[in-house]
């Protein structure tokens, strides 16, 4: 049973390599086969596995299979759960910008 912070981890584990923020950003313009994305980038399908593992993992992709490929899009549920996320630190921060030290 995993707790909310390995949860966190995941997203944050996701936006951590600058390949996953390229397959992020390429999967902006909607679903690509894996086949897609490896004519844009420059890894091999092994690694491309790899890095499209640790997005689905981490709830922001998913994938879908369609005879011998896989096409992966972005999840709303897991786009919006990354999204408070980020806000949860902004709004965090915020609240001490006030609070002296050691009071």
């Amino acid at each position: 049973m995993e707790n909310k912070y390995q949860n966190s981890a995941k997203v944050f584990k996701a936006f951590c390599d600058e390949n996953r923020l390229i397959l992020l950003e390429m999967l902006q313009t909607g679903e690509k086969c894996a086949c897609d994305l490896l004519e844009n980038i420059n890894i091999g399908q092994s690694t491309l596995s790899h890095h499209m593992k640790i997005l689905c993992e981490s709830g922001i992709v998913k994938s879908r299979r369609d005879g011998k490929w896989t096409y992966y899009s972005f999840s709303e549920t897991g786009v919006d759960y990354a999204k408070q996320l980020l806000d949860a630190l902004t709004i965090s921060s915020k609240k001490n910008m006030n609070r002296k030290c050691c009071e």
